[in-house]
């Protein structure tokens, strides 16, 4: 029997035991330190079996641990932790909340994961897909905050321009000229 590396034996130790986070009503945030992430195929909620698509591909999904500062006052021994299961339109809102940082999920970045609202039923057996919101702070940047004492920024969004204007040309620009080349110019 050959022995396995540390690493596969603190996956199996931490892989299981954390609460679920729980998104039951439109507005629930859910945020807190990644402590672990592992990439997983989903299971059925009934039998646990493995979920495959159509194609016989596995259905993956991404499971991370949280450390929060939700408590349930009923049990003394909840330390926070909380398992976020990302998959559909979690993994969607993830996405852009990693590439709006340009970054990777890694252990010590804060997530911020908002249940928004219901999506469209596309079937009477189906509930409606819940909708998300991400927010992504990665470690570097989490640790700057927490020194600061301070909730990180929301990314600013991304300012267009007409091209061949520098930034600060266009930052020198009064609102009623940027108004005017945004009509005249509609394509940028």
């Amino acid at each position: 029997m050959t022995a396995q590396p540390l690493d596969d034996a603190n996956e199996l130790l931490l892989s299981g035991g954390v609460r679920p986070a729980k998104f039951e009503t439109a507005g629930t945030v859910v945020s807190g330190k990644v402590t672990h992430a592992e990439r997983q195929q989903q299971r059925e909620i009934d039998s646990g079996k493995p979920k495959y698509w159509e194609d016989g591909t596995p259905r993956m999904q991404i499971v991370a641990h949280l450390q929060t500062t939700m408590r349930d006052p009923d049990d003394p021994d909840d330390d926070g932790m909380r398992a976020v299961y990302i998959r559909g339109n979690m993994l969607n809102a993830l996405r852009v909340a990693l590439r709006k940082v340009h970054a990777k999920l890694e252990l010590g970045g804060v997530l911020t994961i908002t249940y928004t609202g219901d999506g469209e039923r596309k079937s009477a057996a189906f509930n409606p897909p819940k909708l998300y919101t991400a927010d992504y702070s990665p470690p570097s940047l989490a640790a700057v905050n927490d020194a600061l004492d301070e909730a990180p920024e929301p990314a600013a969004e991304p300012v267009t321009r007409p091209p061949g204007i520098a930034a600060e040309q266009w930052d020198a620009l009064p609102q009623d000229a940027r108004e005017a080349l945004a009509a005249a110019l509609p394509q940028f």
